[in-house]
């Protein structure tokens, strides 16, 4: 181990009565708290009405955490189903276990429908939560350092993590300090929250520009991080599934922020698209 490292949480869950509370479970929630905060302020001042933005804030939370967990589910499948597997452990969403693809996938497409039942431009709402989710997701990061889980490669550098015997993987119980890939992903993602903000106010992206840039600023980073980790995953050749989507997904942000950077140029402080679509 190295003189210098950062240690992991010595619990993950604590008791409230007959109640346990999950550490991970609670950084989640703080991280949609932060989105919501943060996106129901940026709406209003786009035109919105914040009682739609509670509704549809509602359903997509909802459906953001159903399709985070199918996706993790069917992704990871072999970690419930199969010779001594629980299957129904596939619903305790409290042990951890979230693909941000998946939940940004349905709970997109919850907003979409509602924007689009209610007559709402789903570019504004997309654009106001952008800065938010990236913050949410480098609050639920810190889940993951309670868990301990999703660490990276062995690393004897000084902000190595430490990781107890119990949760390394096999092949690795030689080491005690891996890459801190939680905390990489923490500070990338509110580095590129505080950029979104600046970047936002400095230009006033608009018709859905400020939520692709998040999207190839999340998926940049994301590359880079699965590279590191080392925890079982289903491959596509040589890399990891979620690197492949993450290159696959930046692709076709950055191509989209091409198009629509043409269409409705460089924006400016004065313009901004509004939130209810004109009737």
């Amino acid at each position: 181990m190295s003189q210098l490292s950062i240690p992991s949480p010595s619990i993950e869950a604590f008791h409230l009565g007959p109640l346990t509370i999950h550490i991970y479970a609670l950084c989640i929630l703080a991280g949609i708290v932060v989105a919501y905060i943060s996106g129901g302020r940026r709406y209003q001042a786009r035109g919105g009405k914040q009682e739609q933005f509670e509704e549809l804030c509602a359903l997509a939370v909802i459906a953001g955490i159903i399709g985070g967990r199918l996706y993790h589910v069917i992704t990871d499948h072999q970690l419930y189903f199969g010779p001594g597997r629980t299957w129904y452990h596939c619903f305790f969403i409290w042990q951890g276990g979230l693909g941000i693809w998946g939940a940004i996938s349905l709970g997109g497409l919850a907003i979409w429908l509602y924007c689009r039942r209610k007559g709402i431009r789903f570019a504004s709402v997309a654009d106001s939560l952008a800065p938010g989710i990236l913050a949410a997701q480098a609050i639920g990061r810190l889940g993951n350092w309670f868990n301990q889980e999703l660490f990276g490669r062995p690393t004897s550098l000084p902000w190595g993590l430490e990781i107890d015997l119990s949760h390394r993987p096999a092949g690795y119980l030689q080491y005690a300090t891996f890459h801190p890939t939680f905390l990489y992903g923490l500070v990338w993602s509110l580095v590129g929250a505080v950029f979104l903000l600046w970047v936002d106010r400095r230009w006033t992206l608009d018709h859905g520009r400020l939520f692709t840039l998040y999207v190839a600023i999340y998926t940049f980073g994301r590359f880079w991080v699965e590279r590191l980790r080392i925890d079982p995953a289903h491959h596509v050749g040589q890399w990891r599934l979620n690197d492949v989507t993450a290159l696959v997904v930046f692709t076709g942000a950055v191509v989209i922020l091409i198009v629509l950077q043409r269409r409705y140029g460089k924006g400016d402080e004065h313009s901004s698209c509004p939130a209810h679509k004109t009737r």
